[in-house]
């Protein structure tokens, strides 16, 4: 028979027990008050639990420390345990008791050591818990992650609340040239200051996670959405805490308005309606936020249709190559061609624009820029083999080959296994943005080089150019984009006309071939001679033409220029 004391004893440590055990959530209040009561039973003055990291961090007193309970009165440490988990950390309980309380009994202080053996059990499972959570729903950098978001809109979905909600997601504009500007470090608190703005005004109405890299989700009430909007459109946000320097940032955004009764299958629903909407954000100039519409749901059945025929229409050869001609303005001569793809599907021809940007969102866009140089040299070898005077032909290569660190080989075995001399090829590949393109970009235009082929940066001066770019890499040919060539009504102070005529200097003077493109009219010929750019390319002298309408203008060799 258990006496009365025995019986309270294990009617306290059920409740120790059952507070410390919870199924659902762990009430660490009623862990705290279940202490309290075996503190009272056993005179306990305090107790106290302390959690280091570490030893090191327990040498340093860098820690947490627990007051489990305090009556107020002080006393000596009667009992002390410490426990080095696992993962490293440092666990220890301590109980104390006043010198006015009676003296513990042996019994008496096994049950407290097995009482504070379990509450430094406890902790341990608490705090991994806590460990657990943080790795499970936080980045390492302390932002919530995308596991965060989807379990907020699932939480939202199963209360049948989602309706009335917006859901964005934004990617920070041109954040590579901001860190460029103002270093890795300055960007990251600008990025967290901006992240913080946002959060500020969601509040509890909401949730805004980090995705990865520059990229965000949030999701929050509808009335927010006229507060946030002019922040993601650009504001001002502080990148040195100290001074208070600020910058310009705003984000591509998709928003996505959640109707009344709107559910979801799967949060991926919701994630792929604002992200093909801040695609299209970010795609789209100067519509920097784009709204959710039916219209995206029917351009993504496009794009995996697109994805669908791609294999079938590479192997049976649907893509052409057509060849537009590039003219040397002083003497007429056919100075050179680039070569562009036209997609042929049931006698009709399928616009680049609808598909390249599509494949260029996979490696699909590599396997056609093989193709399409693979055929370039065909061409070139069967030239050749007929005796005509071969000009060297460009072919562009996406950006997404610079994930391949063996390109260089690869498009060497393949214009070596059509035998075309290296001279009568150029690769085109466009400017890049961040640091690792910028150097994969300077490796493989230094490798064709030795290699005797040519390279020319495309469409120069089309998005945020570099000076880095022409400086840095040994390029042969520098295309100027057509967004610099001047229009017929500007005269030659015009912004426009000052640029193309320093831009032109700078390439001449570096060594570079200059060509202009987008060439229409005849004024224009006359402003590339008063600056001495001698090759051009553009309608004026032929659109992309046909394989058999481009070798009668080989042969023919010379178009007749205007002076």
């Amino acid at each position: 028979m258990l006496n009365e004391r025995d019986e309270h004893f294990h009617l306290l440590m059920e409740k120790l027990v059952r507070a410390m055990t919870g199924t659902d959530r762990i009430d660490k209040y009623a862990v705290l008050r279940a202490v309290a009561e075996f503190c009272k039973e056993f005179h306990i003055s305090r107790a106290v639990s302390e959690f280091y990291q570490s030893i090191t961090f327990e040498k340093q007193n860098k820690g947490e420390t627990i007051i489990g309970y305090d009556d107020g009165n002080s006393g000596d440490v009667i009992l002390c345990e410490r426990i080095h988990t696992r993962s490293m950390a440092i666990i220890k309980g301590t109980f104390a008791m006043s010198k006015d309380a009676p003296p513990i009994s042996e019994e008496d202080e096994s049950k407290l050591r097995l009482i504070i053996r379990m509450l430094l059990s406890f902790i341990s499972r608490y705090r991994l818990e806590g460990v657990i959570e943080k790795f499970t729903f936080y980045d390492d950098t302390g932002y919530r992650n995308v596991r965060s978001f989807l379990r907020y809109l699932e939480q939202l979905n199963e209360e049948h609340s989602l309706g009335g909600h917006t859901a964005i997601y934004y990617n920070l504009r041109h954040y590579t040239l901001i860190n460029r500007d103002i270093g890795r470090s300055a960007g990251d608190i600008a990025m967290r200051n901006y992240f913080d703005m946002i959060e500020n005004v969601i509040g509890n109405k909401g949730i805004i996670c980090r995705v990865g890299g520059d990229n965000f989700v949030a999701a929050f009430e509808d009335q927010l959405l006229d507060d946030i909007l002019p922040i993601l459109k650009g504001v001002p946000v502080v990148y040195d805490n100290v001074t208070g320097k600020r910058i310009m940032l705003s984000g591509s955004t998709g928003v996505f308005r959640m109707p009344p009764g709107y559910t979801f299958d799967t949060p991926g629903d919701i994630m792929d309606r604002i992200l093909s909407s801040s695609q299209a954000a970010k795609l789209g100039g100067k519509d920097s936020v784009v709204f959710f519409d039916e219209q995206m749901e029917i351009g993504k059945e496009k794009r995996m249709q697109i994805q669908q025929l791609f294999p079938l229409a590479l192997a049976n050869e649907e893509f052409k190559v057509f060849y537009q001609p590039k003219i040397d303005i002083e003497t007429g001569e056919l100075a050179g061609a680039e070569a562009l793809c036209r997609w042929f599907k049931d006698g009709k021809i399928i616009p680049p624009m609808e598909f390249i940007p599509i494949l260029e969102q996979n490696s699909d866009i590599c396997l056609l820029d093989f193709y399409m140089l693979d055929h370039v040299c065909k061409d070139i070898r069967r030239w050749l083999g007929e005796g005509r005077k071969v000009v060297r032909i460009s072919v562009n290569l996406s950006r997404k080959h610079m994930m391949d660190v063996d390109l260089l080989e690869h498009i060497i075995e393949v214009i070596d296994r059509n035998n075309v001399p290296h001279e009568y090829i150029e690769i085109e590949l466009t400017e890049t943005t961040t640091d690792v393109e910028f150097r994969d970009l300077k490796r493989v235009v230094s490798s064709l080089q030795q290699k005797g082929i040519y390279t020319s940066v495309d469409d120069f001066g089309m998005g945020y150019s570099s000076l880095n770019l022409i400086r840095d890499i040994p390029w042969n040919v520098l295309k100027v984009d057509r967004s610099f060539l001047p229009m017929d009504a500007e005269g030659s102070e015009s912004t426009r006309s000052v640029m193309f005529r320093y831009v032109v200097a700078m390439a001449k003077d570096l060594g570079l071939e200059c060509v202009a493109e987008g060439v229409e009219t005849s004024s224009q010929v006359k402003v590339l001679r008063d600056n001495n750019c001698v090759f051009a390319q553009g309608f004026l002298f032929d659109k992309p033409l046909p394989l058999d309408e481009f070798e009668q203008r080989m042969d023919k060799h010379f178009y007749k220029i205007d002076t």
